[in-house]
C-alpha cells in the first residue's frame, strides 16, 4: 500500500506543472544555454559541430528515451544483483 501511495504521489507531482503552466514551452536547458552564449558572446564559435544530427525532434526524443531506458536497466540489474549477491552470500 505504501509503495502505491508513493506512485501515486508521483504522479500528480508530473501532472501538476502540465495543468498549472498549459500553454508553457517546456524547452531544455541546451536552447536555454545556446541563446544565453549569443547574448553574452555574439561573436563566439563553437569548437566542434555535431556528427549527425537527428532529423527531427520526434527521433532526438526516442533517442534520448532509449538512453535513459538503457541507462535504467544497468541501474536496476546492478542494485538487483548486489541484493542477490547480499541475500545468497550470508547462508
Amino acid at each position: 500500500m505504501k509503495n502505491f501511495i508513493l506512485f501515486l504521489f508521483v504522479i500528480v507531482l508530473a501532472i501538476i506543472p502540465l495543468y498549472l503552466q498549459k500553454d508553457a514551452e517546456f524547452g531544455g536547458a541546451d536552447g536555454q544555454a545556446e541563446e544565453l552564449i549569443e547574448e553574452i558572446a555574439p561573436a563566439y564559435e563553437p569548437w566542434f559541430s555535431t556528427i549527425w544530427e537527428p532529423p527531427s525532434g520526434e527521433i532526438e526524443s526516442l533517442l534520448f528515451s532509449l538512453q535513459a531506458a538503457a541507462g535504467a536497466i544497468v541501474i536496476g540489474y546492478v542494485i538487483g544483483f548486489g541484493r542477490a549477491r547480499k541475500k545468497y552470500s550470508s547462508k
